[in-house]
């Protein structure tokens, strides 16, 4: 089972996506970090020593304290170890910028943040189902 990290700030959000993953029967581990610095350090090894795989997908908010969502893909795409990492972007910002930037930086999707639950709710529902066809390697 693929391990998930959600990079969010907003308690809401974090909780949203919990109640998506539920309602959509989605039991991969899912972590939470609250900014972009507390993720490097997640993925870099600062964590619970029970935690043994790394996530194989990031969904990242853009705009975040500390450290904002493009600089951390440009943190983790240096990094050797943690590059190939899919990144999907769920964030509020329809700018074009930020998605020129995203993409510039190999994210796997870009998806606006719906105003509804039910919308996403779907929305995790697709991502779930995208998982699944997902192939991995094993190292």
């Amino acid at each position: 089972m693929v391990n998930i990290l959600l990079v969010e700030d907003d308690e809401i959000d974090v909780m949203n996506v919990k109640r998506a993953f539920k309602k959509n029967n989605v039991t991969n581990p899912l972590y939470v970090c609250n900014n972009g610095l507390e993720a490097l350090q997640f993925l870099r090894g600062d964590r619970d020593p029970s935690i043994t795989e790394n996530p194989k997908i990031i969904l990242l908010d853009l705009n975040m304290p500390k450290m904002g969502g493009i600089e951390f893909l440009r943190e983790l795409r240096k990094d050797e170890k943690l590059k190939k990492i899919s990144v999907f972007i769920m964030t509020t910002s329809n700018e074009d910028k930020d998605k020129l930037d995203a993409y510039d930086l190999n994210v796997a999707g870009y998806i606006l943040k719906p105003l509804s639950m039910e919308r996403f709710i779907e929305a995790v529902s697709t991502l779930n189902n995208y998982w699944k066809l997902c192939e991995y390697p094993e190292k």
